[in-house]
């Protein structure tokens, strides 16, 4: 057996996902020897650019476009060094979008006034009625982003909302923070006129892994709005690998070490204290710090012994839930899509869809095992902004529908056969495929003729490309408010400390949760020292 034994003070990461990588810079260049084991033969966990369909076209096989990572604190402390190192951005003034089946669509761009102006012509009042609620996110902005960037269980959190209860009023707050747990279906059928609005927010309280019935989704529905005018929807120009790539240099170059196909099969203790890992080759690798970016399930139920887990925590691991699985549909296209309307051609993230009620209906159907007779559908269209993604005279489109069972019973609509077990077939998924093509060919005229190639992943291959995608879930777990905030991971843990000393859990299904933010690498670098 081999043994490396590194300094004390060394930290060894678990998984290259981008909380990982945050970590990892972060801690190497303020001087601490790092190394991150990735299972995969690639880096960057959920970030990563294949071609998977035709030679020369770059699909980003999961996750695409970075505005979270963009307002959060890890870019703050790191993206002038990314950008140093070949990290570029391209962007669109039009962030977002939703075509109706009626042809009816509406573009959210990264101008208020002109948000504003639209929302006024569909219905009188409601562009001064979305201008208050972004409004009320900016007045709050100090409160809300605190709670969402930084440790819950810190005296510097408990300070910043004592003072906005000081300053505010504590029955103040009390309303506030009961308004924020609205959630976004009622929110929206209250403040707006036109169903325009609702259509067109309602989506993305599915990329927070909620549906438009959940509370805080409201909250996340305003939260997004005022990101998406703030930095519309940056994608990584050549695909989202060069930002694995851009941090890979980083930490190289501080001296930190990245390793594929280290597949680590037990965190070692000693005394109570983590001391490193043994890896499914037999190598026992060793170091102060052990920093794992996995499910609680995973950390709980695979990387410990059973033994070393208090009967407490072993139950809540047991009970961590997972969410909805995704589903995504690559196509390579001989022509850009004809879009009913040319103001949806550089539209970043358009979302397909019947509106709030049909939102709500799709996502019941999914949480009950049964493939939804309307999903809602988000297109990206990486080629309108970024054209070196592809040959020229080729597009793509990365379609991703937010509302699949994991383990699949039925078909709402009754049209397609589903196989007992519970299991998504190649055949289960490649049907389903077929429904989203002719929906959205319903409004595309040109998109069937155009298709050179696809490539579907279903909720199962999704998982097996990275094991704590549970069942299709890109959240790493239900983000419902009771596994949510104080309560994410672990109600019996706090922060990203675990009960073993010098073992640490960052990533998706800890605080603040899913995303390209960064967020829980960057508060653990900084619990470290290293920030």
């Amino acid at each position: 057996m081999e043994t490396t034994r590194t300094r004390p003070d060394d930290a060894l990461i678990i998984g290259s996902g981008i909380n990982s990588l945050v970590c990892a810079a972060l801690l190497a260049r303020a001087g601490r020897k790092v190394r991150v084991l990735e299972r995969e033969s690639v880096l960057g966990g959920c970030i990563r650019t294949d071609e998977l369909t035709l030679p020369g076209l770059r699909h980003d096989t999961l996750s695409t476009a970075h505005p979270l990572f963009l307002v959060g604190p890890a870019y703050a402390a790191l993206g002038k060094a990314l950008h140093g190192v070949g990290l570029e951005y391209c962007n669109t003034d039009a962030p977002t979008g939703v075509l109706l089946p009626d042809g009816r669509h509406l573009v959210l761009t990264t101008s208020r006034e002109t948000n504003r102006q639209r929302l006024d012509q569909l219905h009188a009042g409601d562009g001064t009625a979305y201008d208050a609620a972004l409004g009320q996110i900016a007045a709050q902005a100090p409160l809300i982003f605190s709670l969402l960037g930084n440790e819950l269980w810190r005296l510097a959190t408990a300070r910043t909302f004592a003072s906005a209860a000081w300053k505010q009023g504590a029955r103040t707050l009390s309303g506030l923070l009961g308004l924020a747990l609205t959630p976004a279906r009622p929110w929206l059928q209250q403040s707006f006129g036109s169903d325009l609005p609702g259509a067109l927010l309602t989506p993305w309280v599915l990329h927070c892994g909620l549906g438009p019935d959940a509370p805080l989704s409201g909250l996340m529905a305003q939260v997004v709005a005022f990101t998406l005018e703030a930095v519309g929807m940056p994608l990584v120009r050549g695909g989202n690998v060069n930002t694995v790539r851009a941090f890979e240099r980083l930490i190289r170059d501080a001296g930190g070490e990245l390793e594929t196909g280290a597949d680590v099969e037990r965190v070692l203790v000693e005394g109570g204290r983590a001391v490193g890992v043994r890896l499914a080759d037999d190598r026992e690798v060793r170091a102060g710090d052990v920093i794992c970016n996995v499910t609680p399930t995973q950390l709980y139920q695979r990387l410990l012994d059973p033994a070393q887990v208090p009967p407490e925590i072993a139950v809540q691991a047991r009970q961590w839930r997972y969410g909805k699985g995704n589903m995504q549909i690559h196509l390579a296209l001989s022509e850009p899509p004809q879009w009913p309307d040319a103001s949806l051609n550089r539209v970043g993230y358009l979302h397909l869809s019947g509106g709030a009620g049909a939102v709500s209906r799709a996502v019941n159907e999914a949480e009950r095992g049964l493939l939804p007779a309307e999903p809602t559908i988000c297109v990206a269209q990486p080629t309108a902004l970024d054209p070196s993604r592809a040959p020229e005279g080729r597009h793509i489109l990365w379609i991703q529908l937010p509302e699949c069972p994991r383990e699949p019973i039925g078909d709402a609509a009754g049209l397609i056969d589903v196989p007992p077990g519970g299991r998504w077939t190649v055949e289960l998924r490649e049907a389903y495929a077929d429904r989203i093509i002719e929906r959205l060919a319903r409004q595309v005229p040109n998109l069937k003729a155009s298709i050179l190639a696809r490539a579907v992943i279903s909720p199962a291959d999704l998982q097996e490309l990275n094991m704590n995608l549970v069942g299709g879930d890109p959240y790493s777990g239900d983000c419902s408010l009771d596994q949510y905030f104080l309560w994410r991971p672990l109600r019996a843990t706090r922060n990203h400390e675990t009960h073993i000393a010098h073992l640490w859990h960052i990533g998706a299904s800890t605080h603040p949760g899913p995303g390209l933010g960064g967020g829980s690498g960057f508060h653990l670098a900084k619990a470290l020292g290293a920030v």
